[in-house]
Order: C-alpha cells, then sequence, then structure tokens
C-alpha cells in the first residue's frame, strides 16, 4: 500500500506554499522558519512530491514550487531521507514525468537530476534503463519530460556516465539518442541533439565509436526549421571541429558554406552559435588553407554581425547622452582582482600586451553576435594579416563615413578589431585614418564616442612612433576631454584608452603632465563609483610611464591630495582599497622621495590591513564554526603596497621598519596556505633586503629555510619571487651566507634543468645561481656543470643591468675555481659573453681573461677549429671586444 497523507497535514502545506508565494517579507520570513520546522518530520517530503505528482486540481505554480522546495530539500539532507521516503519520491518521478504540464514535467526533471546528483545514480540503477524506455512512449508528454531529465542528467554527471562506475550506459545510451534525431517532433529533436553534445568534449567513447553517423545526422537536420535544433546542430559542429577536426576535413567546403548562411540566421541565438565556429577554426592549423578561398563571403558576414541589435541599444540605453549624474547601482561594479607582484627582468625587445574582447561595452558583458563577430574577425586578422584587408577596405570607407551612427560605430569597431593582425598593411591609410577617428570623439553620440576611444588606443603604438606633433598630441588633447564626458560610458572608454595611451607613449607625455593631471584630479571629483576605479588604474600607469619625472613639487601637489583624501574616506573592509593601493604602489614608487611626506599613515594603515587579516584568519582557524574566513585579497594589496613603498623610499624607509613589527608579520605571511600571499610576501622580503638589510639581518636563520621550501615551481610566481629573494638577500650576506646554500641551491639546479620551465622563472633562477656563486664560490662552483648551459642560454636575451652584472661576476668567480666544469660547453659562455653591450670594464677584463686564457689552454689550431662553429655574428663580436 503506497502512503497516503493525512488531510490536515496535506492543508497545512498548502496554506504554506500560497503563503511563499506572497511579496510580504514579513510573511516570507514566518515561512522560512515553518519550513525549519516541518523539515524535521521526514515525511514532510512525501507531502511535498504529493502536491507536485498527485494534486492535479491545484494551479501549476504551487505544484511546481513544492517541487522546488523539494529539490533544496534533496540537495541539503537527502543523506538523511529514511529508505521509505527516498523510494517513494524516485517511484513518484519516474510516474509522473509525462505529466500534461511541461512545467511540472520540467520541475519533476530537475528533481530526478538532483537526485541523480547527490551521488545516487549508482544507488539508483533502474534510472537510466527507464527513462531510455519511457522514450519509446507513445505518448508526446512522456517522451519529451524523459528527454528533458536525461538531459538535465548529461549535463550534470557526463563524466560519471562515462566511466566504468556505472558499467558505461552510454554504450546503450548514445545510439538510442541518435534514432531521436528523426523524430517529428521540433522539441525532441532537439533535446536528443542536446543529449548527445554533452558528450563531444570530453571524446566519450561510445561516441566516438558513433562519430561518422552522428556527423550524418548531423547534417541531415542542417536546415531544420526549428532555431532550437539548428542551434544545437551549430554547437555540435564547432566542438566536433575541436575534437575530431579528422573527421570534418572531408565536408569542409559544404561545412564552410553552411556555417556561412547559419551566421545571418534570422534568429540571433542560432547565428551566435554558427559564428563561434570562426572563432573556432582560426585556432586550427588547417585555419588559412580551408578558409583562404571564402573570405570574399565570410568577411562581409562578419562585419554585418558587428552593427548593434536594437535591443543592444535599449540595453545599453544608447539613446541616454548624459548620464554623469546618475550614481552607480553596486551590481553593475564587477568585482577586482587584484593580480599580485611578481619580479620580472627587463629583455631587449618591447613586448606586446593582447587585448582581450570584452571590446568597449562591459555592461553588456554577455556574450552576443556583435562580440563573437568583433573576436572572430580580430583572430581572422591574425592568422591573415594583410590578406584581410582587400576584401575589408572597399566595406571600410562606407562604413566609416556613414550617415547612420549604427554603421559608422560598428566601421569603427572593425577598424579596431584588425589593429593587431593588419597593422603592417594599415600603416599607409592611417595618417588619414587617425585624424577621422579623432574627429569622431567628439561625434554626438556617446556610443560612437566610446568606441573611438578603444579603437584609437588599438592604434596607440603607432601614433607614439610618429612625430608627436602630427598625432600624439591631438589625440592626447581629445581623449582628456573625453575623461571629463557627460557619459559614463565615454569616461570609461576614455580613461582605458589613455592608460593604454601611457603605457605606449611613456616619456614622452612627460611636457603635459601638468595638463594630464589638472584632467584626471578633475575627474575625480565628476566620477561615479564605478569608473572612479579605472580612474585610479589611469593614475597608477601614468606613474609607472613617466616614472621619477612624476617629482615635481607642483605635480605633487595637484595628485596627492585628491588621493589622499580618498584614502583617509574609505574604511579599512571596503574593496575599494584594492585599486587605491595599487594606484599608491605605483605613484609611491614613482615619486621616489617625493612620497616621503605621505609614507608614514599609508606604511602604518598596510600593516594595520595584514595584521587584521592574520588575526582573522587565525579566529577562523581555531572556531570555523564562529568566525568567517578574511577576504586574502586586502593582505596581498597591503603587502605590494609595502614593496611599492620599499622600492620607491629605499633607505627612507628604515625609519618605518623600525617602529613597526612587519619582521614577525612578514614571517606569518611566508608560511600562509595561500600561495599570492607568499607570492607577495617573498617580493616584499626582497624589496626590504635592497632598502634595510639591517632589519632583515636578524631574521635570515628563520626565513632562509622557509624560502627553502618554496622553491617549488608547481606555484610558478612563488617560486620566482622566493628565488629573487634569495639573491637579493645573497648579495646582502656576502661569505655569511655559506650556512644556507645547501639548503636552496639543489632546488634552484634542478629547476634550471627542467623542461618547460616558463622564462621568467628560468632567468630569475640563474641570476640567484650566478649571485650564490659569486658570494659563496667553493660552494656553487663544484656543480657548474650541472648548471652552465640553461644558465648561459636563459641570461643571453635580459638587457645590461645590476642583477645581470652580479650574476655573470659569479659565474666568472666560479669558472676560475673550477675551469673543468665549462669546458664542455664553453661555446654557450661564449654566447653568453657576447650578448653583452656594454659591460663594466672590471667585468670585461674578467670575460678577457677567461676567454684567452682558455684559447691559450687549447692552442691556437685547435681555437681555430673550435671558433669555426661561431655564427659568424658571434665570432665578429667576441674578436673585436675580446681579441679572440
Amino acid at each position: 500500500m503506497d502512503w497516503q497523507p493525512d488531510e490536515q497535514g496535506l492543508q497545512q502545506v498548502l496554506q504554506l506554499l500560497k503563503d511563499s508565494q506572497s511579496p510580504d517579507t514579513v510573511t516570507q520570513r514566518t515561512v522560512q522558519q515553518k519550513l525549519e520546522q516541518l523539515n524535521q518530520f521526514p515525511d514532510f517530503n512525501n507531502y511535498l512530491i504529493f502536491v507536485l505528482t498527485r494534486l492535479k486540481t491545484e494551479d501549476e505554480p504551487t505544484r511546481s514550487l513544492s517541487g522546488l522546495i523539494l529539490k533544496n530539500n534533496v540537495k541539503a539532507h537527502y543523506q538523511n531521507f529514511p529508505p521509505a521516503v527516498s523510494d517513494f519520491i524516485k517511484q513518484e518521478c519516474l510516474n509522473n514525468i509525462g505529466d500534461p504540464s511541461p512545467l511540472i514535467r520540467a520541475t519533476i526533471g530537475i528533481l530526478i537530476t538532483t537526485i541523480a546528483s547527490k551521488g545516487d545514480l549508482q544507488k539508483w540503477p533502474e534510472l537510466l534503463p527507464q527513462l531510455c524506455n519511457l522514450l519509446n512512449s507513445e505518448d508526446y508528454n512522456t517522451c519529451e519530460g524523459s528527454f528533458g531529465a536525461l538531459q538535465k542528467i548529461c549535463e550534470d554527471s557526463s563524466e560519471l556516465l562515462d566511466s566504468d562506475a556505472l558499467n558505461r550506459p552510454l554504450n546503450f545510451m548514445i545510439p538510442k539518442f541518435l534514432q531521436f534525431f528523426k523524430h517529428c517532433s521540433p522539441k525532441i529533436r532537439s533535446h536528443s541533439i542536446a543529449c548527445v553534445n554533452q558528450f563531444i568534449i570530453g571524446r566519450a567513447q561510445a561516441l566516438m565509436e558513433n562519430i561518422d553517423t552522428f556527423i550524418e545526422s548531423l547534417f541531415v537536420l542542417a536546415a531544420d526549421e526549428d532555431a532550437e535544433v539548428r542551434k544545437n546542430v551549430c554547437r555540435a559542429l564547432v566542438m566536433l571541429l575541436e575534437v575530431r577536426i579528422d573527421r570534418l576535413i572531408p565536408h569542409m567546403h559544404s561545412l564552410i558554406q553552411y556555417m556561412l548562411q547559419r551566421t545571418q540566421d534570422p534568429d540571433d541565438s542560432v547565428a551566435l552559435e554558427a559564428c563561434e565556429f570562426w572563432l573556432t577554426i582560426a585556432e586550427q592549423p588547417i585555419c588559412k588553407e580551408v578558409l583562404s578561398g571564402h573570405l570574399m563571403q565570410l568577411i562581409p558576414i562578419l562585419v554585418n554581425g558587428m552593427k548593434y541589435s536594437e535591443i543592444d541599444i535599449i540595453i545599453l540605453k544608447g539613446d541616454v547622452e548624459e548620464d554623469e549624474m546618475v550614481p552607480d547601482s553596486e551590481q553593475d561594479i564587477k568585482p577586482r582582482f587584484h593580480k599580485s607582484r611578481t619580479i620580472t627582468l627587463q629583455h631587449g625587445g618591447g613586448e606586446g600586451e593582447d587585448g582581450d574582447y570584452d571590446d568597449d561595452d562591459d555592461s553588456l558583458c554577455d556574450w552576443n553576435l556583435r562580440k563573437c563577430s568583433a573576436a572572430a574577425l580580430d583572430v581572422l586578422a591574425n592568422v591573415f594579416c594583410d590578406d584581410l584587408l582587400p576584401h575589408l577596405l572597399p566595406l571600410l570607407k562606407g562604413l566609416l563615413f556613414h550617415t547612420d551612427w549604427v554603421v559608422k560605430e560598428s566601421g569603427i569597431l572593425v577598424l579596431g578589431a584588425i589593429a593587431e593582425g593588419c597593422m603592417q598593411g594599415m600603416v599607409p591609410y592611417l595618417p588619414e585614418l587617425i585624424p577621422h577617428l579623432i574627429q569622431c570623439l567628439s561625434d554626438k553620440k556617446a556610443l560612437v564616442r566610446s568606441i573611438a576611444c578603444w579603437t584609437l588606443s588599438r592604434y596607440a603604438h603607432w601614433v607614439v612612433s610618429q612625430p608627436p606633433d602630427s598625432f600624439l598630441k591631438p589625440l592626447m588633447t581629445e581623449l582628456l576631454k573625453r575623461i571629463l564626458d557627460r557619459n559614463k560610458r565615454v569616461q570609461e572608454a576614455a580613461c582605458s584608452a589613455f592608460a593604454t595611451l601611457e603605457e605606449e607613449a611613456c616619456t614622452e607625455l612627460v611636457p603635459y603632465l601638468s595638463f594630464i593631471l589638472d584632467t584626471l584630479v578633475f575627474a575625480f571629483g565628476k566620477y561615479q563609483h564605478k569608473n572612479l576605479l579605472i580612474l585610479y588604474d589611469a593614475i597608477g600607469t601614468l606613474a609607472d610611464s613617466v616614472g621619477h619625472h612624476l617629482n615635481q613639487p607642483e605635480y605633487i601637489q595637484k595628485l596627492m591630495p585628491p588621493l589622499i583624501a580618498k584614502w583617509n574616506e574609505l574604511k579599512d573592509e571596503d574593496k575599494d582599497l584594492f585599486p587605491l593601493l595599487e594606484c599608491l604602489s605605483s605613484v609611491a614608487t614613482a615619486l621616489q622621495s617625493g612620497f616621503l611626506p605621505y609614507c608614514e599613515p599609508v606604511y602604518q594603515r598596510c600593516v594595520t590591513l595584514v595584521q587584521k587579516t592574520l588575526a582573522q584568519a587565525m579566529m577562523y582557524n581555531q572556531h570555523p564554526d564562529q568566525y568567517e574566513a578574511p577576504d586574502k585579497d586586502f593582505m596581498i594589496v597591503a603587502l605590494d603596497l609595502l614593496s611599492g613603498l620599499a622600492e620607491g623610499l629605499g633607505s627612507h624607509v628604515d625609519q618605518l621598519v623600525a617602529r613597526s613589527n612587519i619582521m614577525t608579520l612578514l614571517f606569518q605571511c611566508m608560511q600562509d596556505t595561500m600561495p599570492e600571499v607568499r607570492q607577495s610576501s617573498f617580493a616584499l622580503l626582497g624589496d626590504l633586503t635592497k632598502a634595510c638589510f639591517l632589519h632583515v639581518k636578524p631574521c635570515i636563520a628563520e626565513f632562509m629555510p622557509i624560502l627553502g621550501l618554496n622553491l617549488n615551481p608547481e606555484f610558478i610566481s612563488v617560486c620566482n619571487n622566493a628565488t629573487w629573494a634569495i639573491g637579493e638577500i645573497a648579495m646582502q650576506m656576502g661569505a655569511e651566507m655559506q650556512p644556507y646554500v645547501g639548503m636552496v641551491l639543489p632546488h634552484l639546479v634542478e629547476i634550471i634543468n627542467r623542461p618547460n620551465t616558463p622564462k621568467t622563472l628560468l632567468e630569475n633562477t640563474a641570476i640567484t645561481i650566478g649571485r650564490l656563486g659569486f658570494v659563496c664560490p667553493q660552494e656553487v662552483a663544484p656543480q657548474l656543470q650541472r648548471f652552465i648551459r640553461p644558465w648561459c642560454t636563459s641570461l643571453r636575451n635580459i638587457r645590461d643591468n645590476e642583477e645581470k652584472d652580479s650574476a655573470f661576476r659569479g659565474i666568472c668567480v666560479m669558472i676560475q675555481v673550477n675551469p673543468a666544469g665549462v669546458v664542455q660547453d664553453f661555446i654557450f659562455f661564449c654566447d653568453a659573453v657576447a650578448s653583452w653591450v656594454n659591460p663594466k670594464d672590471d667585468l670585461r677584463d674578467m670575460f678577457y681573461k677567461i676567454l684567452n686564457s682558455f684559447k691559450d689552454q687549447v692552442g691556437e689550431e685547435n681555437w681555430q677549429k673550435f671558433s669555426e662553429q661561431f655564427p659568424p655574428l658571434l665570432k665578429e663580436r667576441l674578436s673585436a671586444c675580446y681579441g679572440v
């Protein structure tokens, strides 16, 4: 006899469900309390399933709600349900999956999936066979309901389904799904493709065995009249491009023709799925070969997709031109992540950064056809470079000067999207185009002004390479006006573009500093919350770009009062401190001694932030039930600002360190469980070692073992900063470093010999090995043969600087102690020496001695043979500089 409810209990539950739909908060609270009481009774869940599946007379929202409350109970305490209750729920779900109401079917599907994902797929072995069986039902509702549930299970448990744990159910499920591709109902066709799609990326064995049938079935559905089906077909083909391109190559021509059509589908969601195809194929090695014949058709389609849709314009409030007085709503402000400090070295060439595709309108952060088309054009421009231009340039002219602002705006976006890939071919047109874009900065439509900011920033590198009066000055003048625009989106785009311009122009901006600072400081008083955070970034980047040129009394007077006013206004718990601390860190490093008048309160507060966070973490670790885990970002940002102060103030930081307990706090931070905290601690340790070693020295015996433990390349940045700090400490300790060499050197030698070690880590490791050898040659030189070759290759691309100087002195001293260690790899040493542009005189002498004594030892004839292996350039350098 199955379970029956008590009439009075049933009425009580129904009343509760009705109340919970009330908008009144007091009623809501009572409902919550009532639910918690009822959850003490195990068969309360029977009532909930009963309302969902049996009370057909009740209205659908109430029945569905009953199922959703039950789903939450399953999520929270399914393991405590008595077997009788969970069996009753399972049986009811399977018996009613074909409820006439789509809402109830969907609710039951969600409930089934929730039970299955609570690890109960193993304990519910009849579920999958029964659902697959129900697919054969003559009744549409039963078939659709079962498919809905199966689709959710496939989404939630795709890995489990393709494992031995369940005895490989996909072997019967996938062939079953494939049969339904031909079903007469579009909803069922759509479900069946969606189910199979879950297993493409994981390359499920059962799917790989049926791959050709799958692809043929997709082609059959290619022109389906239902948009949802077309969308799932496109999605499948895009994923297959990533995992089974071998199977698609024979059909590539017709596949491309199909995707060209679908990218113009009247249904936007289908067009978006199809547009992903171009993004994905651009990453495949065959891209150039298969697409080059189709560019003529493809480019106009992508360009057309880059226009704002009517809905975009409504969402973006494209008709609102002035909104600077409207405060931001808090949910518009994306959480900011602080990127912890990583120590890197200067290289010979400049390194470009690639902007990612959140182009200009991140409040529309939903991926849409416009963004996808722009991103696709961007990656294709990087593949085809200037070969894209013959198809683009004829279109561009019509777009950029169009009278309809929506079209003109899309043309400016196109120009920005191709900037990276087609830069060479665009150069002849830029002297005309840049002034036109600068003019667009004062267009009457805010969305045109904001996209012009973004596109101009993509050409900043070229602008800066021209005489400053031709383009840099007019661009800067107009961008600064846009920073004070009356539209918040334009302010934001202008601030970001200006930050990019600063990075490119660096000291070219020095003559205009006064004018720039006036604008940025004025914006301080004008900006709403969200843009204020971007403004900090523009100020920080300015400081990074012009460096010590900012250290002028008139500039400091303009910039510091508003920054310090904000600093005093923000509470210790306010996340707005992150960007402000990052900004101040750059400013302190740039101002150097100019920051002295402001350093005390800033320093104290950073120490307090670290102390507070550590204390909170300790409370949480001891009583996790009573305390919340702290947000350690506060501590990380504070440590990074302390690094900035130490770097900027140098020996002036001595007094501040002396009067604080920073060394004790640092000892704790260096042992934190969170890698980013350790990363920032080691950066600060290195900076304090350089600035005021007096205070670091007493702690060395305690610190060194911790540094040794962190030479673990699994955490690249932690390992990198620890390595750098060890090198700085060695330079200060001199011969007293000797007791510690044994605890770090073996790790460093292992790291420098590891395949695939990132470049930055290799460089820092080589520098530190060299520095250890400089101060303790007797300890390090015997290992020379184990590291000399990777040591030489990793330092040949570094610019001449202090760090490189000390490392090469170390290698020379070690060669004097152990000349045999370098013999086999001497050609690498020669190459590394030749990488110096102008070494200091005494270092040049060291090189001279080593090269000439090697030559004398092997004799003239052998040296001739040896030097014949040199590339011509190396031969020239060595004979010119060192006479060998």
